[in-house]
């Protein structure tokens, strides 16, 4: 299965090359083949149980496919960018590359020098990938963009020290490398952006994804360092808990936010959310579908208690959610996209405010939390934290995050391009539901070294073309200019490597779908 997983991801990186044929992508390639090399290196201490930090189990290291995302990223951005003519986020796409790579040779040369004994072999392939990318980032950033690398890639560092350490078994390597090098860079951008606030320059909704990450995570990391010396269960630590919160919230995130916005955040949001009769119609069938999914929760969480304490979600139960994932984003893709980008952002807030008071057991919903969830939990949620369902959030909201607005002055991107924003819902809330749906009931042939099934994959496919097709005909804005084979192409690939890995599927089949279409 990792051979197969690893040529999957060479033939996406060997399509992407093809396409843009620049010297980023040739440095793209060279890392590719050593962190093929170096995988294998994870997997062995993954199996000795050598890797410093303790990684989810039931899983490889991922380095290849993860090392492989965000440089592919920055690759297509900046050549969708170069050819409109925007300088600045062409330059900015480099920027992304240069920082994947050279995050992912971390990774990389960490594995390396903490084998033993040393693998020459490997050590020689790491050697000459890296020569060749700090090479090519000599003679291709400015100063000051070289200091932007190097300041994400110390975040980066410090950042996957800490939670590594405070959160064991919810990441493999490839997973933190995704997650965490992903947090770190907003991080950067986001401090990058407070220092040099220019006023009017820059979009409110982009600071507003900024600010809504970065706050988060520093109320998480602040609150695990304040509970090491408390207990958290308590009324009184519950107490404190809401009103840091409070004093967090309204004393450092909305004051950051204005500054960045220079209008009162509040305000803002509320013209924003309310400023047209679509918005108003979608904030309304929103709450609906959320209603409805709460429903779902108390109603199997009834069924359990009536027929068995070990009842457990069947797949199909846990799939009810990625239908009403589709229901949600569908509408908003083709009526707001901006406001589904902002509901995004909040919802993510929500859902990982709500996992801090899972875990921490904070009162009064923290018990009841852990109760309700814990019924819908699967073999990917063995550390501390629940993770599958804001990795559900975030793969289907990260092509929309991502889209490069500025570089597509109609609101899209030409041909298979088009397709970008609903790389989240092709991918998981087509594809992955229909695969596990036909795979789990009327799948018998298994894919080799799998407990995935042709069935499911070819049903999946199959499914994500007529996806194609219905948005060809609900979504006006959609043109694919007869690069129909290209999509096939892509939407085949990335079923196929959903059969075969096993990283989150939710987080990285959005991303490699997302790319495809835009290479």
């Amino acid at each position: 299965p990792v051979l197969v997983e690893s040529l999957l991801v060479f033939t996406v990186v060997l399509s992407v090359h093809a396409v843009v044929w620049d010297r980023f992508s040739w440095c793209t390639v060279a890392l590719a083949v050593q962190a093929f090399y170096v995988q294998f290196k994870w997997d062995r201490l993954l199996q000795l149980g050598g890797a410093v930090f303790q990684f989810r189990g039931a899983a490889n290291s991922g380095l290849l496919p993860a090392s492989m995302v965000i440089p592919l990223l920055g690759v297509v951005m900046k050549e969708r960018c170069r050819a409109a003519g925007i300088v600045y986020f062409e330059r900015f796409g480099i920027v992304v590359a240069s920082t994947g790579m050279l995050l992912a040779l971390f990774l990389s040369v960490l594995a390396v020098g903490i084998t033993k004994p040393v693998p020459t072999n490997t050590c020689i392939l790491t050697g000459i990938a890296g020569s060749v990318i700090i090479y090519t980032m000599k003679h291709s950033l400015t100063v000051s963009e070289v200091i932007e690398v190097l300041e994400v890639l110390l975040i980066f560092v410090y950042l996957s020290m800490i939670l590594l350490y405070l959160l064991p078994r919810c990441f493999t390597p490839g997973e933190a490398l995704l997650v965490l090098g992903g947090v770190s860079f907003v991080l950067n951008q986001l401090i990058k952006r407070s220092l040099n606030v220019v006023e009017g320059r820059g979009d409110p909704i982009d600071f507003f994804l900024l600010v809504a990450v970065v706050g988060v995570v520093l109320l998480g990391l602040f609150f695990t360092v304040l509970f090491i010396f408390m207990d958290s269960g308590t009324w009184i630590s519950s107490l404190f808990f809401h009103m840091m919160t409070a004093v967090l919230g309204l004393g450092v995130i909305m004051p950051w936010l204005y500054r960045l916005i220079q209008r009162n955040p509040l305000f803002w949001l509320l013209q924003f959310l309310f400023q047209t009769q679509t918005r108003l119609y979608l904030l309304v069938y929103w709450t609906f579908l959320a209603a409805s999914a709460c429903g779902v929760v108390f109603y199997q969480n009834a069924k359990r208690s009536s027929e068995s304490k070990k009842h457990q979600a069947s797949t199909i139960t846990r799939k009810y959610f990625h239908f009403i994932v589709v229901a949600t984003y569908v509408p908003g893709l083709i009526y707001d996209r901006q406001l589904l980008y902002v509901a995004a952002v909040l919802c993510l807030a929500v859902f990982i405010f709500l996992e801090y008071v899972r875990y921490f057991r904070i009162k009064p919903f923290g018990q009841t939390l852990r109760h309700l969830l814990s019924l819908f939990l699967d073999e990917r949620d063995s550390g501390p934290l629940i993770l599958t369902h804001i990795y559900l959030l975030l793969g289907m909201s990260l092509p929309v995050w991502l889209f490069p607005r500025s570089c597509a002055p109609k609101g899209t991107l030409p041909g298979a391009g088009a397709l970008v924003p609903y790389s989240g819902v092709l991918a998981v809330g087509v594809g992955d539901t229909i695969a596990s749906v036909f795979g789990s009931t009327m799948g018998e042939i298994k894919w080799p070294g799998t407990k995935k099934t042709f069935e499911g994959t070819m049903t999946a496919i199959f499914a994500q073309i007529i996806a194609v097709a219905l948005i060809l005909i609900f979504d006006s804005s959609v043109n694919l200019n007869s690069s129909y084979a290209w999509i096939l192409a892509s939407v085949s690939l990335v079923s196929l490597l959903e059969a075969y890995t096993t990283q989150i599927d939710n987080l990285l089949l959005p991303l490699y779908l997302q790319i495809m279409l835009m290479a």
